[in-house]
């Protein structure tokens, strides 16, 4: 497993969940959700720059048939906007479908009601993005995700 603290953000039209590991890549923890305004890249920079980054990992919301839709094709926008930001660090695309349901029924099963998950759900989701590519680093001992030059 390589060092280095990886980051992973769930984007969203209106919020984005920002999650990062710690430098041995062994958990997950959340970071904060950010306004998606014209402040977001700067606000993701200001996180970054603060702890250092290997890779930077974006959810990719495919549809369920596997096709790039509108909502994926913002999410790819938004990581090469970040990409010309952080030219020496590594933007992948991660597979969200189903990330947010799954953190949703996480949240429940912790006790936490519907209406008070809406300021965690983007964090949990950017947890769970970053716990699936650390797990499949360990298992495979390969690079997660498609690079975002590679993403059709």
């Amino acid at each position: 497993m390589r060092k280095g603290i990886r980051y992973a953000i769930d984007y969203g039209e209106v919020r984005v969940g920002l999650a990062k590991s710690d430098i041995d890549a062994i958990m997950a923890v959340p970071v904060v959700t950010l306004k998606n305004d014209q402040d977001l890249i700067t606000n993701i920079l200001s996180q970054v720059n603060e702890t250092g980054c290997l890779e930077i990992y974006v959810g990719l919301p495919k549809h369920l048939s596997g096709q790039i839709g509108i909502a994926a094709k913002k999410c790819l926008n938004f990581a090469k906007q970040l990409k010309k930001s952080l030219p020496s660090v590594s933007v992948r695309m991660l597979d969200e479908r189903l990330t947010s349901s799954t953190a949703s029924a996480r949240l429940q099963e912790s006790g936490v009601n519907t209406r008070g998950q809406k300021a965690m759900i983007d964090q949990v989701a950017a947890i769970e993005l970053l716990e699936q590519a650390l797990d499949f680093e360990k298992r495979n001992n390969l690079i997660p995700g498609i690079d975002l030059d590679e993403v059709k």
